[in-house]
């Protein structure tokens, strides 16, 4: 009888647990195979692949019976990436490969019928995992390699084959460490293919642009087709601070577990994602029998782009109340409860109405007063007053479209959004946050303090436009940006009066 263990991992969330690998062979009774510790499909196909692999590769296994336990046996194992360590452990229990050999290495990968290793999702977190283990090495398929290596104080090894992994353990084949570039040099930014330089007009809509992302605010354009709403969204990245090296690697991590990332290491830019209005809640917050990211926590640390907002499903637009205010998604189910990073700048757009023209001056709407609220019903009060700026991108007169290109560049609104990053960091070091979106409760009085003329025109406000008490604290937040844009210490009533006049929708109330 010969018994062999190999290390390996599962996902957890974001989080990878580790898992331990035990091959049983004997060579009494009949031949058998049998796989035990809550392992689901893919983890169970894997004996007919793992075997194939082996054949193929001119290795065969006694009869015998075989019994494989994938430790801890109460949490369930899901996934392709355990066809590597098992091929190890049944090559150990035979005596082709020496334990030693074996010994304090984590692996994963999955085998084609051929041999070869394909990339496996989850990969980051299972290198985080072997580090904190005291691991010796990882080894994974070469796909995988960039991202792995993101974890230092870790030896990873790439392999593209299964014969090419034997020959490595068996000391036949020697392999170098693989080597991430460091975050400097990966962090530095090929250019944008877009800027705002090339839209034409839109000064006010610009305007909000740069506030939204000096303070990290949530964002609603309103206007009709052909204003230029998703040409301003898709240009946001461009003006918004580079990621930091713990923000990468959050990013980085949550695409490895989606397995999006495509061979690539450490993301080193913001992400943007524009997911279709024909998305289920799932899709967008995450889920399913065994919960993934979804398109929310995909955009974690970037932009989240919701083109015809109205369109979406409501069920759709309300489970976002909840990540919007806590930056965080949490998926319960029956067996497990999830909670993934959603720590996102929401830009969305919409029209007017549902034909798109109301006040359009060169197109008469065609909708009536009923149809119009019907169409804003779709949103409701609660998820509105949780997006910061609600801002007005009329049609562009011809003459401004014949203007040449604007001298407001992405380049010039970054400058001013960093240094407003600047200020508010400084402000606010040693708190649990840095961006004034994330201003509530004492510390929203303690930084946003404003004078009795302030209070004045607050009140007046508040009176006339019947604001709930999350729109009287997104104004403050609002006009706490703005004096940091003026690099203005104070929250001064011009402050103010701008941060009203970027909730339109709130303005409208008056009519």
């Amino acid at each position: 009888m010969s018994l062999s263990t190999i290390s390996t991992a599962a996902l957890l969330g974001i989080e990878a647990y580790p898992v331990t690998l035990e091959v049983d062979l004997a060579r009494q009774g009949l031949p058998s195979f049998t796989m035990v510790g809550l392992a689901e499909g893919a983890v169970r196909e894997s004996k007919e692949r793992v075997f194939a692999a082996l054949r193929n590769a001119g290795l065969k296994l006694p009869p015998a019976r075989i019994t494989v336990n994938l430790a801890p046996a109460d949490v369930r194992k899901e996934g392709s990436a355990y066809d590597l360590p098992l091929a190890m452990a049944l090559l150990a229990a035979v005596g082709v490969l020496p334990a030693e050999a074996v010994a304090g290495f984590f692996m994963a990968g999955e085998l084609s019928l051929s041999g070869e290793l394909k990339p496996v999702p989850g990969i980051l977190p299972l290198a985080a995992r072997a580090r904190r283990a005291g691991a010796r090495g990882l080894l994974v398929p070469e796909a995988n390699a960039a991202e792995a290596a993101v974890v230092e104080g870790l030896a990873v090894y790439a392999v593209g084959t299964l014969a090419q992994a034997l020959r490595f353990f068996t000391g036949e084949e020697g392999l170098s460490p693989a080597m991430a570039p460091s975050f400097a040099a990966a962090g530095q930014e090929a250019a944008f293919a877009e800027d705002f330089s090339e839209v034409k007009g839109q000064a006010h809509a610009k305007r909000a642009v740069e506030i939204a992302a000096a303070g990290g605010h949530n964002l609603l354009f309103i206007g009709p087709p052909g204003s230029g709403k998703t040409m301003l969204a898709k240009r946001i990245p461009t003006v918004l601070p580079p990621l930091g090296f713990d923000e990468a690697l959050e990013v980085t991590t949550i695409y490895s577990v989606a397995g999006r990332l495509d061979g690539a290491g450490l993301l080193t830019a913001r992400p943007f994602r524009s997911p279709h209005h024909t998305i289920s809640d799932a899709g967008l917050i995450g889920g399913g029998s065994y919960p993934r990211p979804g398109e929310v926590s995909m955009a974690h640390r970037g932009v989240l782009f919701l083109d015809e907002l109205p369109e979406f499903k409501k069920s759709v637009l309300e489970v976002l109340r909840q990540p919007l205010e806590d930056g965080r998604v949490t998926i319960a189910r029956a067996a497990m409860s999830l909670s993934y990073p959603a720590d996102v700048m929401l830009v969305a757009a919409m029209n007017p109405c549902p034909c798109g023209y109301l006040g359009d001056e060169r197109h008469a709407c065609s909708c009536g007063e009923a149809e119009v609220r019907r169409y804003r019903s779709r949103l409701s009060g609660p998820l509105l007053d949780r997006i910061d700026l609600q801002v007005e991108v009329p049609a562009v007169p011809y003459k401004e479209l014949r203007a040449e290109a604007s001298a407001v560049t992405s380049a010039v609104m970054r400058e001013r959004v960093l240094a407003a990053r600047a200020v508010q960091a400084a402000r606010y070091g040693g708190l649990p946050f840095s961006v004034n979106s994330k201003l509530s409760g004492r510390s929203l009085s303690q930084f946003c303090a404003v004078t009795g003329e302030g209070h004045a025109f607050l009140d007046g406000a508040v009176r006339r436009l019947g604001l709930s008490a999350r729109a009287h604290t997104r104004i403050l937040r609002i006009a706490r940006t703005i004096a940091d844009l003026d690099a203005t210490p104070d929250v001064r009533v011009e402050h103010l009066a701008e941060a009203v006049n970027l909730r339109n929708l709130d303005r409208q109330r008056l009519a």
